[in-house]
C-alpha cells in the first residue's frame, strides 16, 4: 500500500514549484508564514477540541486536517517532510543501532 504522507508531500511539493490559482495549498503558500500560522494554529484548536468532546471518527479527520497543514508550513520553511519521517525513524530505532 503506498504510503499517503508520501503521496501527499509531493503533492504539496509540486503545488509549491508549479502553483495553481485553484489549489487551496497554492492559496497558502503564497499567503505566506502569517497566513500559515494563523491557519496551523486554527487547526490545532480544532484537534484538541476535537480530542477533548468529539468521537473517534471526527478527532481523526481534525487530525488528519492538521497533519496537512503541519505539512503545508514545514514546505513553506523548505523542510521536506520526508526529513520529518526520517527523525522518527531514527528516534524509533532500538538502542545500539
Amino acid at each position: 500500500m503506498e504510503n499517503i504522507l508520501i503521496t501527499l508531500n509531493e503533492t504539496i511539493k509540486e503545488r509549491q514549484k508549479n502553483p495553481s490559482p485553484s489549489s487551496y495549498t497554492t492559496t497558502l503558500l503564497e499567503g505566506g508564514a502569517n497566513k500559515i500560522v494563523k491557519k496551523l494554529g486554527e487547526e490545532n484548536a480544532e484537534f484538541i477540541k476535537a480530542l477533548l468532546t468529539e468521537p473517534p471518527y471526527e478527532t481523526a479527520c481534525e487530525a488528519a486536517d492538521y497533519i496537512y497543514h503541519l505539512m503545508v508550513a514545514l514546505r513553506y520553511k523548505g523542510i521536506d517532510f520526508t526529513d520529518v519521517l526520517k527523525e522518527l525513524e531514527k528516534r524509533h530505532a532500538p538502542k545500539g543501532e
